[in-house]
Formats: structure tokens, sequence, C-alpha cells
């Protein structure tokens, strides 16, 4: 029997691999620190470690116990805007604890590491945006995801340690933490329509994404290890058609059943268009159907209201203050 680790599997995406890979007769040990996760997101049939991808005494104690076939590295700190203001944090949660993985996989003879990067390491102008663009990310989380795929490639080279790498974007759906503020746009609409605000957008709103269900990305992460031709291999995966975000602030709205208020604050620095081509990923693990957004926003709305708001989490480790969007100076200037 194959035996899995997850990391960030109390998490949005990490809890939906984990449920594809009980389903494909995987044990599989979820370890989550629980900073962005919930314990009842870890399905029923897996094992739950509470600790931190920073802890390599830990991880290289449950690598010992438990000899893992596959690491399935999803915990992450994945506020791109954010970062530019966190870079200690950022680096010590995305690069440092991915290499604490990547020496205990190395160590303990894992067959091979699937990592969840970001299509933020891409940077602007580059759309369609393909593996074979050359990465020139804009923000501080794109340069640290950037950095673990050139580690797993010169490690696999150095040691033998098979990897497979996607660039997710903008995923969403049942799960998703709605109390963070700084990431995961549909989540923060979602989350400001139940508490009666308005729904609140950087800039003029034409900025556009391809936003993602999560039924599209997580039975592909899971199963990706079975396909002999995706090993040390990158690939983007997600939704093919971009939207407007003033576009998906209607559906949003429609979904909740709420009349579309809308807050336009001013602009941050973020790439203006961001959608990727999945020729790459549909030649190896076949064209799927995907998920629309109407369809996929509704399903997230259902799940949302029944389980009601959530507390918008503050971040309290600001470490540069000089050009902090004023929205988010206003919430860091309460907590001191």
């Amino acid at each position: 029997m194959s035996v899995s680790l997850v990391t960030g599997g109390a998490g949005f995406m990490g809890s939906h691999v984990a449920e594809h890979l009980l389903k494909m007769g995987h044990s599989t040990v979820v370890l989550d620190d629980l900073s962005g996760g919930f314990r009842e997101n870890v399905p029923a049939g897996a094992i739950f470690v509470e600790g931190s991808i920073l802890d390599h005494e830990l991880i290289n104690h449950l690598f010992r116990k438990h000899s893992f076939t596959y690491v399935y590295h999803l915990a992450a700190y994945a506020a791109e805007g954010l970062s530019h203001f966190i870079k200690r944090f950022n680096y010590n949660n995305n690069l440092i604890g991915s290499v604490n993985l990547i020496n205990a996989a190395v160590n303990y003879e894992v067959k091979c590491l699937v990592f969840t990067s970001s299509i933020a390491v891409y940077g602007a102008g580059q759309v369609p945006m393909r593996e074979d663009t050359v990465p020139i990310p804009e923000d501080s989380y794109g340069i640290s995801k950037l950095a673990v795929e050139q580690e797993l490639r010169i490690t696999h080279e150095m040691f033998g340690l098979d990897y497979v790498i996607f660039r997710p974007h903008n995923v969403y759906g049942e799960r998703q933490n709605i109390g963070d503020r700084y990431r995961n746009v549909v989540g923060i609409f979602m989350n400001q329509l139940l508490q009666g605000k308005a729904m609140t957008i950087f800039g003029d709103g034409s900025q556009q994404r391809a936003f993602t269900h999560i039924d599209d990305v997580a039975p592909i992460l899971a199963s990706c290890v079975e396909k002999p031709a995706a090993r040390n291999q990158i690939f983007n995966i997600g939704a093919d058609t971009p939207h407007s975000v003033n576009d998906l602030a209607s559906v949003v709205a429609a979904a909740m059943e709420k009349s579309p208020r809308i807050e336009h604050l001013d602009a941050r620095n973020e790439v203006k268009l961001a959608f990727s081509d999945h020729s790459k990923a549909e030649a190896i693990f076949g064209k799927r159907e995907k998920v629309s957004l109407n369809d996929g926003v509704q399903r997230m709305a259902d799940w949302v209201k029944k389980n009601g708001a959530r507390e918008s989490s503050i971040f309290e480790g600001i470490e540069i203050e000089r050009k902090l969007p004023a929205s988010w100076a206003r919430v860091a200037s309460l907590t001191r």
C-alpha cells in the first residue's frame, strides 16, 4: 500500500487532495499547523498530525515512522499581494519549509514529491502563460515558489528524487477559508456578503483571472503519481476562461442571493491579466470538461450559506508598512 504525506491537509486544497488519496487506497497522513486550515477539514480515515513544516525534527520523525511513498506538498501562505510586506515570513514558510521536506524526501527515499507552485512565477504580460515561458515573478510569493521549483530540479539531478510540479491558479470551492481577508477573492466576497458588507475590489475591477473550481484540480494532483510521463515535469492546471473581478462579483452576489454592492479601493500592485494554457496537462492527464464559473460558485455558495461567515483574520506580523494598501494599513493599525 502506498503511504502519502499531505502537508496543508487541513486546509482547502490539501483536504481535497487527501480525500482523493484515501479513495485511491493510499494510507494518508496529514500535517498541518492549523494557521489557515481547520481540524474538521481533515477527511475521515487520514492520520492527523498538528505541526509545522518548519519543524525539521518533526518532519524527520514522521518520515522515519511512516516510510512515505509519496509527498504532496500543499502547505503555503499564498497571499501574493501581501507577500511584498512579509518577506521574511514568506520565505520561511514557502521556501525553508519546503527545503525541510525535500531534505527528508531524499534521505528517506520517497518515490515522488508533488508540489503545488503557482502562476505567480510567470509575472505580468505573458498571457496565456505557458510552461516554457521564462518566469519573471513580480512578488515575493512567486519568487519563493520558483525557488522551490528550481530546488526540486537540481535535487532530482543530484539525488534522483522524482517530482511533479503544478501551477494552479485562482482556485476556489468548498472548505476554503472565507475568513482570510488577504487572499481568495471568491471567499472574501462571500464572507462580506454574509456580514452585510460591500464587496471590496482593488482598482477598477477590470483585472482578469481564470477562476478554477477545486474539482478541476484536486483529482489530477492526487493521481499524477500514477502517470510516469508526468514525472519531473511542470504543469499549468485550472480553468481556461478568464473573467474580470467585476464579473465575478456579479456571479457571487447572484449565487449568494444578495444585491451586489461594491466598494472600489485604491489599486494595488498586481498582475492585470493572468490565465494559462493547459495543453501540456491535457496531453498527459486527458482533456476533461471543467466546472463553469456559475456552477462552481453556486456549489461554494451553497456550502458557505450552510456554514456561515467567519471572522476575518488579521495578519499581525507586517514587516514593511511602506506602500501597504490603505485598507490593509487600517487593519494593521488596529492591532497596535
